[in-house]
């Protein structure tokens, strides 16, 4: 006799349960059990792929859940009664049940959630009908009431759930955990049984498939619950006995008890359920009177026509490109879908919300009459069936980009339309994927961060092919080295291998959206919303199934994702017809404007779509784009793999390379790309003209070309080159080509993507070479929660000339706007809501005023007028630092005179509402008005500060700068930002910036060096600066000095590093070769960050540095020194914004008005333990005093090697008392330094 676990968790029961579905299913049937159960919390996330996997291996899926049940009603949410709720198992064992299931797992999701998601009785006995339920594990309602002595509550819930299920459909269920509590229940329940005539199952509360996986499962249940495993009090399993046990190990726990074990193949005989669904379901599309589907999409069509082709709209090749198009929909009964998408395309029309359909969509002449599509498939040569074909069993797939700001607005229009009830947003679920699971596993072992973060950062991060830890334990020399030689470091990477790929988390699709005929829950089950924002309150449900699983079942999916590059148009374009009255639209943005392909070329690339990034910026400087088709293959090619081609490219289009063809038949369909195939359509192309293929098998092809499938590559090839050969094509020619389209898998791309993307991009390059102020302010507005893209785009306008105004209450709006400069060009001004802690509240009752009584003259009248209560304290302060309030008074007085400047406002407009200033109305003008008299004796504070707070509230500087006033020579010698260099490894670049931080490091044979922090007006560069750099530099460089620096970027250890070949004074253009920047024998080819320490029991510290602080005048004889990694522990310095200084003082010489560097030196005595106390002491004492200064520890070794920590992270309020608490620990006051710090 075989047996069946009827009790089974997967990783859908997330963080809880380890096992992927398909290694259930495949250890049942290695185990000979004809059926298995899937049985997770509180959801149905893997019924569909458990029940494929089931019948890949030949068992009987059995599908179900453990639901919740509230602790009263499923409505019911106060925290006393309802946060514990109990657990309940549910089996579908027929179709009815299966319904009845999928309502339960959303009602309560959707209804009962609270804590968990639950439902009450009420609904259970609604929802009973074809379910076999059992009492449970020990979390049941009735073990529970049966623990706490409660037998009465125990029969009362006994009757219940018999009346409501039956005895033939209600089981005692056993279990067996060596937990003591759980074998008392049992002794109850074994009485029970016969008591009321109920059948028994022993199950095994399963969380993963082996025993030895025990340990693993610990290690997930402390990500879940964020503890260490060494924690005493956390939760954790009892035992290993939460595997898939085989009927052997039942028995021997519950072969005693009659029916225990073949009952649960009793149950799994009665169910049979089936979760796939029959066609597909579109909702229905009410079509005018006198049409049908087909009828009325041609009609459609017909009049799109008119407007795209004007009168060529009746020539044969548009008309027998539709009529073949909408013979192919008819035949596969999709003209209700194309009307749905068309409708939705037609009512952001017809509000002015701007969109756009991505991918290969465009390939369709029925979407581009409609309106859905921008381009023209005729003009750009794209097919059809690439988009669909009578081939493919799937429903067309047509993706949507809206406005970002305006999304909601469909998304609101379609719910309101179909009905909430049958629109949802689709669920996707994230994994652990490599990084993430090293840096888990890391945590919950307690290993340093440091280290974890190093080993972390070993595994390359490919975007778009991701490595796994399998693959890095192959391809990655360090990563395989650390594994090798570290014990503890190993165990963690094995166990981040094992938990890789699990279930993490549940998330909403960035922009699925599914529409069905009917309610959603008649097919699948569905999730409270994950998101909170405006969206969730439009569609407030998600699905349980992930995408893929809803197209297998025929529901319609429509992706509507938010582009804001569309939104930048719009607004750009809005700005443009309300100052030059010219009416632009994604229709008639022209994208063969000179003077955008004269802006691709010269790299001015900033907020133009598609082609951002340094990268592509020096990709398109070489190129010099001259028309569409050559920005078009740039999208296609900026990718990884067949970024290779493109200098090849550049080099054949400037007639640098010779073009060769394997076949002069291949010139026409290849020549747009100078004889390399870069698109799919064209191996389409070639495989109908060459071979003879059809559209549709050239399709076929497609896909076997690009997922490599081999068998049907083996037929394909057998295919093409007869069908080549027939047509004159030598076989062995023939080969070739088939042998070149095989390695075509790794750079083909989809043109009507490109060509879509590809206008796209050369429209925003229209608008911002033509109107680069109306473009930059929408882009900034856009923006403005960015701090580090608005300071990229800030930058950008003032390379370009326009002046970037600061915030002012008396000219800002709400948004940047273009304003008039005192020169007369036009400057952008920022908007008042882009400062930080400013809500649009704040800025709506500044702009109320102003609008009622005019600009402000005065801090009088601005306080009369402004409701400063409705400003708050908060904002107020943010806009007086960024200097919003300039016009009025110095910003230190301001800021000091913040309490009485509300105060006031708030005693004028407290007055107003009780009636009383109107009295005033008819007495002199100064009654009723603010009298403000600020703080004078206050010092106004350093241009430093100002910047500062500036760049903390705005993201950029907005007083003078010495980058930005000399950002004109800046860009004729860079070559790069800082925000570039994580893309540039390898390459040899320049940047220009000022010194913002300068540590100076003696390597164990005593050579001096520096970490230096480079700010330019994107952010940080971290320098790193080896000795016979520093030797030439150090006499002069200091703090704030602007510089160019040369070198190569080092971006293999993780964050990007430039290795310096070059610092100097005078911004001037320095051509470098790649072999006079590092020679291969230079001491940074020897560099090594592989021994990071840190010191997480003292609360993080940020940077542990074995120094020898030496004077940085002070050289070895040699004009270079050779490092070896041995020589040099050093860590990846952050921008830290502070001063090296040499020299020591008392607290009380120290100016108390900016913050400082305390640097507090700890020797060892005699006892080892009491010194590591000392440190542990050193550090609490100086976290417990609040305050801006930052503190960093010198901690010294017997064998006078010292280790500097710097807490990058805390800070503390250096004072008198701290002293005197220090001197307990230090050995001398010598040991306590105070340190200017650099703001």
């Amino acid at each position: 006799m075989s047996f069946v676990h009827l009790h089974t968790h997967s990783s859908y029961s997330l963080l809880y349960g380890l096992s992927n579905v398909r290694s259930l299913a495949a250890k049942a049937s290695e185990l000979n059990m004809p059926a298995l159960a899937l049985t997770d919390h509180g959801a149905m996330y893997g019924v569909v792929e458990f029940f494929h996997a089931c019948n890949e291996v030949n068992i009987n899926p059995i599908l179900g859940m453990e639901t919740y049940m509230a602790a009263r009603n499923m409505s019911d949410r106060e925290s006393q009664y309802d946060a514990k709720s109990s657990h309940l198992l549910l089996l579908a064992e027929n179709q009815t049940g299966y319904q009845n299931l999928l309502k339960i797992a959303t009602a309560s999701q959707l209804q009962g959630f609270y804590h968990k998601p639950r439902i009450d009785h009420d609904f259970l006995s609604s929802h009973a009908e074809g379910i076999i339920c059992t009492t449970g594990c020990l979390s049941g309602e009735i073990p529970r009431a049966l623990l706490s002595g409660n037998i009465k509550r125990a029969h009362e819930l006994m009757d219940y759930y018999i009346q409501v299920f039956g005895t033939e459909s209600f089981f005692i269920e056993l279990q067996d955990h060596d937990i003591p509590s759980l074998n008392e229940v049992n002794k109850v329940l074994l009485d029970f049984g016969p008591q009321y005539g109920l059948k028994f199952v022993a199950t095994n509360d399963v969380h993963y498939v082996e025993n030895v996986d025990a340990q693993l499962h610990d290690v997930l249940l402390c990500v879940q619950t964020n503890a260490l495993l060494t924690d005493k009090k956390r939760m954790r399993m009892n035992n290993d006995s939460y595997f898939l046990r085989s009927r052997d190990e039942m028995e021997k726990l519950f072969g005693h008890i009659p029916g225990a074990l073949d009952n649960t193949l009793l149950v799994a005989e009665r169910c049979s359920v089936n979760p796939s669904t029959d066609g597909v379901h579109l909702p229905n599309f009410a079509v005018p009177d006198g049409h049908d589907n087909a009828s009325y999409l041609r009609h459609l069509c017909n009049q799109g026509l008119i407007e795209r082709y004007g009168n060529s709209a009746s020539e044969s090749v548009v008309q027998d490109r539709l009529d073949m198009e909408l013979r192919v929909i008819g035949d596969m009964d999709f003209d209700a879908y194309f009307l749905i998408v068309w409708d939705l395309c037609n009512f952001a029309s017809e509000k002015g919300i701007w969109y756009n359909a991505r991918g290969s969509a465009a390939g369709s002449i029925v979407a581009y009459a409609l309106g859905i599509t921008l381009v023209c498939p005729l003009e750009h040569g794209l097919i059809f069936e690439r988009f669909l074909n009578p081939g493919r069993a799937t429903m067309p797939d047509i993706d949507l980009d809206f406005q970002d700001d305006r999304r909601y607005e469909v998304l609101e229009y379609t719910s309101n339309k179909y009905g909430q009830d049958r629109v949802a947003q689709i669920i996707t679920f994230g994994t652990l994927k490599a990084r993430a699971a090293i840096r888990d596993v890391g945590r919950v072992m307690d290993i340093p961060l440091s280290d974890v973060d190093r080993v972390a950062k070993l595994v390359p991060n490919v975007p778009g092919n991701p490595v796994s830890i399998g693959g890095a334990l192959k391809d990655v020399p360090d990563f395989i080295a650390v594994h090798k030689s570290d014990t503890k470091l190993r165990k963690m990477i094995d166990l981040a291998h094992r938990l890789e790929g699990v279930h993490r988390n549940a998330g909403t699709h960035a922009a699925g959206v599914v529409i069905a005929d009917k309610s959603l829950v008649e097919y699948i089950p569905l999730h409270r919303a994950t998101r909170n924002n405006a969206q969730q309150s439009v569609i407030p449900s998600t699905t349980q199934f992930e995408m893929e699983i809803l197209d297998d079942l025929g529901l319609l999916k429509v992706d509507f994702l938010g582009l804001r590059t569309l939104t930048v148009m719009a607004r750009a374009c809005e700005l443009i017809k309300e100052r030059h009255g010219v009416d632009y639209n994604l229709r008639n943005i022209p994208v063969d404007d000179v003077a955008s392909f004269d802006l691709l070329g010269r790299g001015d690339v900033a907020g133009v779509f598609q082609v951002e990034g340094a990268g592509m910026r020096r990709f398109l400087r070489a190129m010099k784009p001259t028309r569409l088709e050559h920005v078009i293959a740039m999208v296609a090619l900026y990718r990884p793999g067949p970024m290779d081609f493109i200098p090849h490219y550049i080099r054949r289009m400037h007639g640098e390379e010779k073009v060769t063809y394997l076949h002069p038949s291949l010139e026409p369909i290849f020549s747009e790309t100078y004889g390399r195939p870069v698109y799919q359509e064209q191996l389409m192309f070639a495989a109908m003209d060459l071979a003879g293929y059809t559209a549709e098998e050239a399709d076929d092809l497609r896909k076997a070309v690009g997922k490599k499938i081999r068998d049907k590559l083996m037929k394909h090839r057998g295919k093409f080159v007869q069908g080549a050969v027939n047509n004159g094509i030598p076989d062995r020619t023939a080969n070739a080509i088939f042998d070149d389209w095989e390695e075509f898998a790794r750079y083909g791309f989809n043109k009507a993507h490109a060509a879509d993307y590809g206008v796209i991009s050369v429209q925003t390059a229209f608008l911002k070479a033509n109107f680069p102020s109306e473009y930059m302010t929408a882009m900034l507005t856009a923006e403005r929660d960015d701090t580090d893209k608005l300071s990229t785009y800030v930058a950008d306008a003032r390379r370009m000339g326009i002046e970037v105004l600061p915030p002012d209450v008396n000219d800002s709006e709400l948004d940047f706007h273009v304003q008039e400069a005192n020169d007369g060009k036009n400057a952008v001004r920022f908007g008042l809501g882009a400062v930080k802690n400013v809500g649009e509240g704040a800025v709506i009752e500044i702009l109320r005023a102003r609008s009622e009584y005019g600009v402000f003259s005065d801090l009088d009248e601005f306080c009369t007028h402004v409701d400063l209560r409705k400003v708050g304290k908060r904002a107020l302060d943010s806009l007086v630092k960024v200097g919003a309030l300039d016009m009025f008074e110095d910003r230190s007085k301001l800021l000091a005179s913040i309490e009485q400047l509300v105060g006031v406002s708030s005693a004028i407009h407290k007055a107003k509402e009780v009636g009383q200033i109107s009295m005033f109305e008819m007495m002199p003008d100064d009654v009723g008005t603010a009298k403000i008299d600020l703080v004078d004796n206050v010092d106004d504070f350093s241009q430093k500060q100002l910047r500062k707070w500036e760049k903390d509230l705005v993201g950029v500087y907005i007083s003078d700068h010495p980058l930005v006033a000399n950002i004109e020579q800046i860009e004729n010698i860079i070559t790069a930002y800082s925000i570039d260099l994580s893309d540039m490894d390898g390459k040899i670049v320049t940047l220009a910036g000022t010194i913002a931080n300068i540590r100076v490091h003696i390597t164990k044979k005593g050579y001096p060096m520096a970490f230096i922090s480079l700010e330019d007006l994107h952010g940080f560069a971290d320098l790193v600066v080896f000795p016979d750099v520093w030797k030439q530099v150090s006499d002069w460089l200091e703090i704030d000095t602007l510089v160019a620096v040369s070198g190569k970027v080092d971006t293999k250890r993780g964050e990007a590093n430039l290795l310096v070949n070059s610092i100097d004074r005078e911004l001037k253009v320095v051509e470098i070769a790649d072999e006079q920047v590092i020679p291969r024998n230079s001491p940074q080819n020897s560099w090594s960050q592989e021994n990071y320490r840190d010191s997480d029991q003292m609360g993080g510290a940020q940077k542990v540095v074995e120094i020898q602080t030496t004077n940085k005048s002070q050289f070895p004889d040699h004009e270079s020194a050779a490092l070896n990694s041995e020589d040099l522990i050093v860590v990846h310095e952050n921008p830290i914004l502070e001063t090296l200084s040499e020299s020591k003082s008392h607290p009380e010489n120290q100016s108390c008005e900016s913050p400082r560097r305390i640097v507090v030196t700890l020797r060892p005595e005699d006892k080892q333990s009491d010194y590591q106390l000392r440190v542990k002491w050193a550090f609490n004492m100086l976290n417990s005093f609040p305050g801006d200064d930052r503190f960093v520890m010198v901690v010294y070794e017997n064998d006078d090697r010292c280790f500097e920590l710097d807490f990058s992270n805390h800070t503390t309020g250096y004072c008198e008392e701290l002293r005197q608490q220090l001197m307990q620990v230090v050995n001398s006051e010598d040991d306590i330094e105070i340190q200017s710090l650099l703001l």
